[in-house]
């Protein structure tokens, strides 16, 4: 990022490969929307030209790039906060066929989509703290820089979430 911020923006390719598909993860978990997590990534990324002048270096590329990306969120949420969600059903559909792996392949995704619904359902900080710690796999420490908190409050969300996930996953 800091050649990008130098003016070598041939980098911004290298940086999208590496970077795309955990940031629409991040998004698309938050959202629970392709279309709209695709069009956030490239906002994101635009964002991360727009604003190269302030990435100083100091901290992780990482924890910055998630910033932008919580920010381009909101913005969205702000947005969009009177529009009805609409949820993917591809993820949901059911394989057809027989046999063994058919049924244990159509109650794994099941059980997958019971947990994105648990998901969708806990509030959005609760969500967004487990989406970084769980399926992001960051560590508490660079959590804590991209909250702007520290890493014993992100424990203690990461832990309650959990349990908020718990109830709600356990009611479906």
């Amino acid at each position: 990022m800091l050649q990008v911020k130098d003016g070598n923006l041939e980098k911004m390719g290298l940086l999208f490969e590496r970077y795309h598909r955990a940031l629409f993860g991040f998004l698309y978990h938050m959202t629970g929307q392709t279309d709209a997590s695709e069009d956030l990534v490239q906002n994101v990324f635009y964002r991360m030209l727009k604003y190269r002048h302030t990435f100083t270096g100091e901290g992780e590329f990482r924890t910055w790039m998630y910033h932008l990306a919580r920010n381009v969120l909101a913005d969205h949420v702000r947005k969009n906060k009177h529009a009805l969600h609409h949820y993917d059903v591809a993820h949901f559909v059911e394989k057809i066929g027989g046999g063994t792996s058919a049924d244990e392949s159509m109650q794994k995704e099941q059980e997958l989509a019971s947990l994105h619904d648990a998901l969708r359902k806990l509030s959005p900080e609760n969500r967004e703290v487990l989406i970084l710690s769980r399926f992001q796999e960051l560590k508490y420490e660079e959590i804590a820089r991209i909250l702007d908190t520290t890493e014993g409050a992100v424990k203690v969300r990461v832990h309650r979430a959990m349990n908020e996930l718990k109830r709600v996953y356990i009611k479906a």
